[in-house]
């Protein structure tokens, strides 16, 4: 019941600031769900999907599907990993409310490592992407630092709020050499070893735009082998 009741606050909370600000279209809404499968000690399964809005909902702007198979080169600390990805975007026109439907298929090899001080828990991820858009190939430099603080316990455990936060720099291997930079801030509820949730603000930044996102994110870690 405490579960419930600590999630269903969090959501209240940034459902009810996602509802004032969902004809603001300069801020929209992403819903997240990142899934990471054990499979034994040494291998993972990632699965994800994002569903991102112009709006709070309704007004699709991509639809991303991703998944990988990783390898732990130590046990919960240093991963590496390839992976899929499909992408639909659904861009507006200039001048119009008519929208370009596009498909990308993405290749990505990426690094993880986790290190821990304390009550900060940090992630670094570096990512290599091979694009593969209509009529061009592209490719595609990452670097993710992600931070988590517990507030009201001494670790990221059952029933602990966490802040968030990450900051990730997007690298074309052409010019321009910048693609653009996300900053992320949130608060998180640690359900169970195997859940949580988390619920925060982005802003995107890109060399001639920026646009404001909120963001609700589930994170999935049940092992395929429960007895784990």
């Amino acid at each position: 019941m405490k579960h419930l009741k600590a999630t269903s606050l969090l959501f209240a909370l940034i459902l009810s600031v996602n509802f004032i600000n969902a004809q603001d279209t300069d801020t929209g809404n992403w819903f997240i769900y990142f899934g990471n499968q054990a499979i034994n000690k040494k291998w993972n399964w990632h699965n994800e999907v994002q569903y991102r809005n112009y709006n709070f909902a309704g007004d699709t702007q991509q639809l991303l599907l991703r998944t990988g198979i990783g390898y732990n080169l130590t046990e919960n600390n240093n991963n590496v990993l390839l992976g899929y990805g499909f992408i639909n975007s659904q861009n507006y026109i200039p001048g119009t409310d008519n929208k370009a439907d596009s498909n990308e298929h993405r290749i990505f090899q990426q690094f993880i490592t986790r290190q821990n001080f304390g009550r900060v828990y940090l992630q670094h991820r570096y990512r290599v992407e091979e694009r593969f858009l209509k009529d061009d190939f592209q490719m595609r430099f990452r670097y993710f630092l992600a931070i988590n603080v517990p507030l009201n316990k001494p670790k990221m455990e059952d029933n602990a709020f966490y802040f968030s936060a990450y900051n990730e720099i997007f690298i074309n291997a052409e010019s321009p050499a910048f693609d653009r930079d996300r900053i992320y801030g949130a608060l998180g509820y640690v359900i169970n070893k195997n859940f949580r949730v988390e619920a925060g603000f982005m802003r995107q930044i890109q060399e001639n735009t920026g646009r404001n996102q909120f963001q609700i994110v589930v994170y999935n870690n049940i092992p395929f082998n429960s007895s784990k």
